[in-house]
């Protein structure tokens, strides 16, 4: 194809090959030297044209997650009290008493705790024939009991897996919840209850949730597995309701747990940013204090009033 173009050229006899051969020589070398060039100036402007509009391009972020540092010494302070108390060896997962210790840090940080030693759990993620009842000393280091609890009838069989903050749902309410003055009513010994949680558990003290004694609860009928239900209310065993309430009542943390994803997300509680007190009591930790987030103080905007003790 080039040897017909070239034949083409004026001043080009057709009979003159060798001078033909030369020619086509000397065009293809200058063509392939072209090329050459181009393939190595043009990426060559390019690059120099991308980094003079977008500087930035070159700070990539960070893959790996950012965790403060508080947060980071929160869990180190938790696991620690965690195996010193020696909860798994009563069955109490970590990570709910994570979630709880951090509750009851919230709670403190807002002067909500009369007893702030005290720290009652109850872990619905557990079957109703175990002991997912524990209060906790957290002053003293140790567990002063473990026993069983009940949950509402509408809530669930063996295990509680709905709940609600309605009056008349029979079922249980999740929650920090802040324990009030004992009475007796129509379950014999009881002791109010005040749900700090908006839209999650205060309506508990309008709906008559209350801890209190009873028959249905016990060792024989959860071996059964026959543990009963109540109407929403966290019943223990009858005869130790007396122990239990006279301990905890008038000002200590009581948490209910169960892994629902709707109470995960809407609690302000679980998700608030804030600088817990006891790591601000901890000298080794004073100095990592500071990244912590300084949106401590948000708040819990709508809690409901815990210092209005109730009657009866």
């Amino acid at each position: 194809m080039i040897l017909f173009l070239f034949s083409k050229i004026p001043g080009i006899s057709a009979g003159k090959h060798k001078n033909k051969l030369e020619i086509v020589k000397k065009f293809l070398f200058l063509s392939v030297v072209g090329l050459v060039m181009c393939a190595f100036t043009t990426p060559i402007t390019n690059i120099s044209s991308a980094n003079s509009v977008h500087p930035v391009d070159k700070d990539f972020p960070s893959l790996l997650p950012n965790k403060p540092v508080g947060q980071t010494m929160a869990y180190k302070y938790v696991d620690s009290v965690y195996n010193r108390i020696k909860l798994n060896d009563v069955g109490l997962k970590k990570d709910v008493f994570y979630k709880a210790f951090k509750g009851y840090e919230y709670l403190e940080s807002k002067g909500m705790l009369d007893k702030p030693d005290l720290l009652t759990i109850v872990d619905y993620s557990q079957s109703s024939s175990q002991k997912r009842l524990y209060v906790i000393d957290l002053k003293a280091g140790k567990v002063l009991f473990n026993t069983y609890v009940s949950h509402g009838k509408r809530s669930g069989g063996e295990y509680a897996t709905a709940f609600s903050n309605v009056v008349d749902s029979h079922k249980s309410s999740l929650g920090f919840i802040i324990t009030g003055k004992s009475y007796r009513g129509g379950s014999g010994f009881s002791m109010h209850l005040k749900g700090v949680e908006p839209g999650i558990n205060d309506n508990i003290y309008r709906r008559y949730i209350v801890m209190h004694g009873s028959h249905y609860v016990n060792a024989r009928r959860a071996d059964e597995n026959e543990t009963g239900r109540s109407f929403g209310c966290p019943a223990v065993p009858y005869g130790q309701q007396y122990a239990i309430i006279n301990k905890i009542k008038e000002g200590s943390c009581l948490f209910i747990w169960a892994p629902d994803n709707h109470y995960q997300v809407t609690s302000r509680i679980l998700n608030a940013a804030f600088q817990w007190p006891v790591l601000k009591k901890e000298s080794k930790f004073k100095e990592l204090l500071a990244p912590i987030n300084n949106t401590a103080n948000a708040g819990l905007d709508g809690a409901a009033d815990v210092n209005n003790s109730s009657n009866g």
